[in-house]
């Protein structure tokens, strides 16, 4: 019999995603945070900054993206590594990658980084300057990459998947193994921000299990060539069962030899192993799931990351609802929940983008 206990997952904070600034040099149609080019009143200050990490610390040693809008549009970003690593965690970098150059990529990494994941979504330059909503943007992305990849900096592709660009998935991984790339990351639209306007290209659900499927199949086949990790798409937890075994999959688990970020521990993160903190101080289970758990400027970080009724909530396997409660995989997927409160405004009902109907009900129907 089931202990209540064993149906609460135990949180172990391994990464947080840290919008250090909204604003952005580029203006892309999948953003998150409709960031702009403007300036944004009342954002963390670099003391603010520190102190934020002091208590991160306290309570693990997770890898800290940097992210925004654009976190290269921030003076202090430097020194926030900086003190990141000197802290004990390990900083990374979500950027757009247009703002790099030689001087730029040489103090990304003497200021402690060995990745940087950049967001690239068409492999050719007119399709990738029109979402990303400047001319030029795909010349320097490949230039920023170059000078990353010459920096020492391991890179690591990020592409937000639509109707749009699924059918340049092929020629987008050609890509990333053509400049070295260690990772690739497929972005399964949750249309927050911006993003709203591409709903209508969104992916329907049979399309995200066939693409979902696609990647897992060229994950066997290229193996440590390149990782694969989908994001916003926990199901691929599922489909990593149902296709092959978790250990067909190259990750980075301890005594693996394998980087951390390789890791692969379960689907939705949000409140478990991930958190996501705001230009403002506003702490989420994830960027896409605009419900707040607390406030870095009221509370400490170990309060809200232990106590915060949200981060509870999705730890309890036992409140999802719906399909997703019923389903025997919901310890390793759980469904993504900010795209299950983008639908039904409720984050514990169902994962709406998955097909897989639950042993369960499949059962009951007999």
């Amino acid at each position: 019999m089931t202990s209540p206990e064993s149906n609460v997952l135990a949180p172990r904070l391994n990464l947080v995603a840290w919008e250090l600034t909204k604003r952005c040099n580029l203006f892309c149609a999948h953003c998150r945070g409709s960031s702009t080019d403007a300036r944004y009143d009342n954002e963390l200050s670099t003391a603010e900054c520190y102190r934020i990490i002091d208590e991160i610390a306290e309570v693990g040693k997770p890898i800290l993206i940097m992210s925004g809008g654009e976190p290269l549009m921030r003076s202090d970003i430097f020194d926030i590594a900086g003190y990141a690593l000197q802290k004990g965690l390990r900083p990374a970098m979500g950027t757009n990658g247009t703002l790099i150059d030689k001087e730029v990529a040489e103090r990304l990494k003497g200021a402690g980084l060995n990745r940087i994941a950049v967001s690239l979504d068409f492999p050719g330059r007119d399709l990738q300057d029109s979402f990303r909503g400047k001319k030029g943007a795909f010349d320097a992305v490949m230039a920023g990459i170059s000078a990353a990849k010459n920096a020492g900096l391991e890179i690591q592709i990020n592409s937000t998947v639509t109707r749009m660009n699924v059918r340049y998935l092929k020629d987008l991984l050609a890509l990333a193994l053509e400049i070295g790339a260690v990772a690739f990351h497929p972005f399964m639209l949750v249309p927050t921000g911006r993003g709203k306007g591409l709903q209508s290209v969104e992916l329907t659900p049979q399309e995200y299990e066939d693409t979902l499927a696609w990647i897992f199949e060229r994950q066997l086949e290229l193996g440590d060539r390149m990782f694969f990790k989908p994001t916003d798409a926990p199901h691929y937890m599922r489909i990593m069962k149902q296709l092959g075994k978790s250990s067909d999959v190259p990750q980075g688990k301890p005594g693996s030899g394998r980087p951390p970020a390789h890791a692969i521990t379960r689907g939705c993160l949000a409140g478990t192993g991930f958190c996501f903190i705001s230009h403002r101080g506003r702490v989420q289970g994830c960027g896409y799931l605009d419900v707040e758990a607390g406030n870095v400027r009221q509370q400490s970080f170990g309060r809200i990351w232990n106590e915060s009724p949200l981060f509870r909530d999705l730890r309890h396997l036992d409140l999802i609802k719906g399909k997703c409660g019923d389903c025997e995989y919901k310890r390793i997927c759980g469904g993504c929940r900010a795209r299950a409160y983008e639908t039904t405004g409720d984050y514990l009902e169902a994962e709406p983008y998955c097909i897989y109907q639950p042993a369960a009900w499949k059962t009951a129907r007999v």
